[in-house]
């Protein structure tokens, strides 16, 4: 036996959730299934009770599991959750700790779902938010006595910042509030580890580097250990039947799952499960091969006289590489902005580059955030979000980096 807390990213990658013995396939196998057999009225009563096995799909699925326990390890945490959607996971994150009455502090520098969360739905089950600038300074001056959860990105889409995770944890924890980061642009643990540095919750949309091809939807929600519960009411009610009385150091992860997979019933199918988990073993080399050419493009395009403003972390100007240097290893991501004169045009000449609203594809990607993932929020909040109206986003693949100039030279030409 060997101790895989001190194994490498790529090996924990490969190998975890996939058992040994005699029969055993090496992989993940997908279970189709509904439910799960009981011997017993006693074995149901008690899973129902604890649901700690397996009982019924919407729950736990042994293929979902194994992805689940791939992502914990990835991202150092304690348990995750599963779930059909990246939005799904915002939701269920968000949802886990906030009831009506409460308050989120959030980075305004958001992906538009997001935004259209905080700013359209969670109102509407009277929770409040607050958008403001991604810097702790800023977040400390929106906190209020309600406030629950403080909520940021790593990396800020599409902008590209950085924030200062251990300063945000440090002022969500002051106010007995949690640190929630979508950390979709971190690569399921690959570029950073949020947890490491004081968050509370983690989210990814599995959609983007964690599947990598494209075809396949999904999300997660990871927890750590050290989380302080003591200053919320959905804890702490109820005295000695209280959540964090019954369930104790599992009482975040319990409601997790609760929330997003039990109640609200957004599970994810085990071939999705499958298909991730399969995206996951290739993560490391795909991405540090994209930012690498994310890196050389920002370079190649900030030089090129007709390009405007480019913002990408690892580039020496940007005001956030500082704290790219800090919180990111192996390189600054793989999606990069870049303003044209006139987009449509610029999109309606690419032979090479294909328009189309994702990221973390395999295939490099570019769309006109102005109009469609940011089209639908008010143009005070799109500004906020690092979004122009001559603004390109670009999720950059593996294709080579001579072809992906040349098909960006004659765009602009």
């Amino acid at each position: 036996m060997t101790d895989d807390s001190f194994q490498a990213y790529e090996t924990q990658a490969v190998q975890t959730a996939i058992p040994r013995g005699l029969g055993q396939s090496v992989g993940v196998p997908i279970h189709a299934a509904a439910g799960f057999q009981f011997e017993t009225l006693e074995q149901a009563q008690s899973e129902f009770g604890q649901n700690t096995g397996l009982s019924y799909a919407r729950l736990q699925n042994p293929t979902v599991r194994a992805l689940e326990e791939r992502l914990t390890v990835l991202e150092g945490g304690a348990a995750t959750v599963a779930l059909a959607s990246g939005q799904a996971a915002t939701l269920t994150a968000m949802l886990s700790v906030c009831r009506a009455g409460d308050h989120i502090v959030s980075s305004s520098s958001l992906f538009g779902g997001t935004a259209g969360l905080l700013n359209n739905i969670l109102p509407l089950m009277g929770i409040s938010a607050t958008l403001v600038p991604n810097t702790p300074e800023a977040v400390r001056g929106a906190l209020r006595d309600n406030t629950r959860l403080v909520w940021a990105e790593i990396i800020g889409n599409p902008a590209g910042d950085v924030p200062d995770l251990r300063g945000l944890a440090d002022v969500a924890h002051g106010a007995g509030a949690l640190l929630a980061v979508d950390s979709t642009w971190a690569g399921a643990g690959y570029l950073c580890r949020p947890l490491d540095h004081g968050a509370d919750i983690v989210t990814h949309s599995l959609t983007k580097w964690a599947g990598g091809h494209g075809s396949v939807m999904g999300g997660s929600v990871t927890v750590g250990t050290r989380h302080d519960l003591s200053r919320n009411p959905i804890f702490t009610e109820g005295g000695e039947s209280s959540i964090l009385n019954v369930r104790g150091e599992q009482a975040l992860a319990w409601r997790q799952r609760w929330f997003g997979a039990h109640q609200l019933g957004m599970t994810l199918a085990p071939h999705s499960a499958f298909l991730i988990a399969q995206g996951l073993e290739t993560l490391a080399l795909r991405l540090e091969r994209e930012c690498q050419t994310a890196l050389a493009l920002a370079q190649w395009l900030q030089a090129h006289p007709a390009v405007g403003k480019v913002s990408y972390p690892g580039l020496p100007d940007s005001p956030w590489h500082a704290q790219a240097q800090h919180y990111l290893r192996g390189g600054s991501g793989a999606v990069l902005t870049f303003e044209v004169d006139d987009p449509a045009r610029f999109l309606g000449r690419l032979g090479l580059l294909r328009i189309v609203p994702n990221l973390g594809d395999n295939r490099t990607l570019v769309v006109h955030p102005w109009t469609t993932t940011h089209g639908r929020l008010p143009e005070a909040t799109r500004v906020a979000a690092g979004v122009s109206a001559r603004t390109i986003r670009m999720s950059v693949g593996l294709e080579a980096l001579a072809d992906l100039q040349a098909d960006i030279e004659q765009a602009l030409a």
